[in-house]
């Protein structure tokens, strides 16, 4: 078994027991009633968890409460915090010296979220992760592959959440070898465009399979620089994966839309289009959320996703934009069981996907208050100005 699919107990199992059974169901796409119930008795213990601990939290309950999504549960308390909540105040629900991890959200400057992780919060979440890739059949022990990640390279300092979630993604199959995108300098990190080439002129040549990780921006301007180069067009080996995360915030007048940010990877590196993956996720909700072969992002079993009106932040209906809802009774250092995110989306249900998983999906349509909410991508970004 990979061990990032063992047992992991929560902080109080007498408090907590329907988190744990939630987060212990094994199928992530699983749906029905009895997982509906779970999730519901699961909300109703974190939320009594972080009363208990948060006075921030407690107020919050003792508010108006907020209109019930359906897409959640109805009934189910969901007290609206921003994510940019957690970029001006560090609050927890767990003593500092339980904290087992200490993440932060953007770069060297800007605003970052404080987010703290306890070790039953952040190993549930890489569970998460582990499932959602089994599930997929990208566990792959027996089968070394050779990495290009498109993040930060790990300095003594970096507490950035990308760069941990991009190594941690290695885990799932030996490294035959590890190229990073974005160098450590000694004071900061600059993006290698021409040893990111270079990687992948060798990679080619090897019969491993190649894994590309990270931020979208990177891997298109490097295979606009092949372009521009002369480059012909490389393929690399059979079973090849590109998972990306983080968006093209900072340079969206270069942004390329999702079919054709795919085919070029196809054209350029011989990789299927299904096999070209997009996520989401942030360091204020860990719940991962990967495209399926459709390139649709499915709720898994352990959270619920709504979409409420930008101005009353009421529900609204499916394939209605607004911001994204985003809700998991798993987190039990910080009060982030329900976080209104600064990106607009669209909620949409299971049967509007041809894949075989029925949970609803979401399709990320923007980014709200950018000029106050820089995250990492905006951060990587300001590396690549001037490059052409």
């Amino acid at each position: 078994m990979n061990p990032h699919l063992a047992p992991v107990e929560v902080p109080d199992p007498a408090a907590l027991g329907q988190v744990q059974r939630l987060c212990d169901l094994a199928d992530p796409y699983a749906t029905g009633a009895e997982a509906d119930g779970l999730f519901a008795a699961a909300m109703a213990e974190t939320n009594a968890w972080h009363a208990a601990r948060s006075p921030f939290f407690a107020a919050l309950l003792q508010e108006q409460p907020e209109i019930p999504a359906p897409t959640v549960g109805d009934g189910v308390r969901t007290p609206l915090v921003p994510a940019a909540f957690f970029k001006r105040h560090e609050v927890l629900s767990v003593p500092r010296d339980e904290v087992f991890l200490h993440l932060t959200s953007s770069g060297t400057t800007g605003q970052k979220s404080q987010m703290f992780f306890d070790r039953w919060t952040i190993r549930s979440a890489q569970r998460m992760v582990a499932r959602i890739f089994d599930h997929y059949g990208w566990i792959t022990p027996d089968r070394p592959v050779n990495y290009l990640l498109y993040s930060y390279e790990p300095a003594p300092s970096l507490k950035l959440g990308t760069s941990f979630t991009d190594n941690y993604l290695c885990d799932f199959a030996p490294a035959r070898h590890t190229t990073h995108a974005l160098r450590h300098t000694g004071s900061g990190h600059e993006f290698d465009v021409h040893g990111c080439i270079a990687a992948l002129q060798r990679y080619a040549d090897e019969d491993a399979p190649v894994r590309i990780l990270g931020f979208p921006a990177f891997l298109y301007f490097t295979l606009e620089r092949m372009k521009a180069m002369g480059m012909a067009p490389l393929r690399l080996p059979e079973g090849s994966l590109v998972v990306l995360g983080g968006g093209w915030k900072g340079h969206t007048d270069r942004q390329i839309g999702k079919d054709e940010f795919r085919a070029a990877v196809t054209e350029r590196l011989g990789i299927p289009a299904e096999s070209v993956r997009d996520t989401f996720g942030s360091v204020e909700h860990c719940v991962p959320y990967v495209e399926c072969a459709h390139h649709r992002l499915h709720v898994p079993v352990w959270s619920r996703a709504a979409v409420r009106d930008p101005g009353t932040l009421r529900p609204l209906p499916y394939g209605q934009p607004g911001f994204l809802h985003l809700v998991s009774p798993y987190i039990t250092s910080v009060p982030a069981q329900s976080v209104v995110m600064g990106d607009l989306a669209s909620l949409h249900p299971g049967e509007e996907c041809p894949c075989p998983l029925s949970t609803d999906w979401f399709t990320v349509l923007g980014r709200a208050g950018v000029s106050r909410n820089r995250s990492c991508a905006v951060a990587a970004a300001e590396m690549m100005k001037g490059m052409s």
